[in-house]
């Protein structure tokens, strides 16, 4: 008897979403969402503005492909 080492295969990936024009979802809220969740994990208070500039431009590189002109 043989066994045989299958895996499944690794499922497609989500994101990159294409980049919109408009996310009515891409919202304040879900950057403080963001932030509130990393301090419920005991990371420090995102507080100061450029923490949160920075929090929003990468939660955005991760939402969202870049557009063809930023590569």
């Amino acid at each position: 008897m043989t066994s045989e080492n299958t895996t499944a295969p690794e499922p497609a990936r989500a994101y990159p979403l294409p980049r919109p024009d408009d996310d009515p979802r891409f919202t304040v809220g879900l950057l403080l969402d963001v932030a509130r969740v990393l301090e419920q994990h005991g990371y420090p208070p995102v507080r100061a503005g450029l923490d949160l500039v920075d929090l929003r431009q990468c939660l955005f590189s991760f939402l969202f492909a870049a557009e063809e002109g930023d590569r």
